[in-house]
């Protein structure tokens, strides 16, 4: 017997939930990412006010992500180039660190932030499905925008925790070759 939806709205907490496609598990895990900001705000102290206003800011472009496939595409390429920018800024600023590969630690919101790029990963995978398994066209900028996330969230754990003067521990894999941590 199939799931069905109910005729009673309150007990519908999303329209597509009992949806087959794998829109939905996009639209699921683009509404827990803009959650995860909210999450993140939370965490972040107040000195980090130029990082606030960032996130501020980027809150809404991620839900703006989570309708982009299924409806109108509202992510632009302004948005990429704004989020590019703020990462290539910090980037910069942590470029002494960057020689290395790190492993994921500090205190919050460095653990959210983690998390957050997984989840930009995992956002860029279900894309690459999408396209591959359904034959749905994904805009070239949503994944554009989610690579870049995944960065920005990344960096934003060094910037941080360089912030509060913890050291980053190296992380040499013995799976891969000796590579050095490549700086786009």
């Amino acid at each position: 017997m199939k799931l069905k939806i109910s005729r009673n709205v309150d007990e519908i907490c999303y329209p597509y939930i009992y949806e087959l496609s794998l829109k939905c598990d996009y639209e699921v895990l683009t509404d827990h990412m803009c959650r995860q900001v909210g999450s993140i705000l939370a965490a972040l102290p107040d000195e980090f006010s130029e990082i606030r206003e960032e996130l501020e800011a980027l809150q809404p472009m991620i839900y703006h992500l989570n309708g982009s496939i299924r409806g109108k595409l509202a992510v632009r390429e302004e948005d990429l180039i704004w989020l590019r920018d703020c990462y290539v800024r910090h980037k910069d600023s942590v470029s002494d660190i960057l020689k290395t590969f790190v492993l994921p630690r500090g205190e919050a919101p460095i653990p959210q932030l983690n998390e957050a790029s997984s989840e930009a990963k995992k956002a860029i995978r279900l894309m690459v499905r999408l396209h591959a398994e359904e034959q749905v066209q994904v805009p070239e900028v949503l994944h554009r925008f989610c690579n870049v996330l995944c960065n920005y969230y990344f960096i934003l754990t060094i910037v941080i925790n360089k912030a509060r003067g913890l050291e980053e521990l190296p992380f040499q894999s013995e799976s891969y070759a000796r590579i050095p941590y490549r700086q786009k």
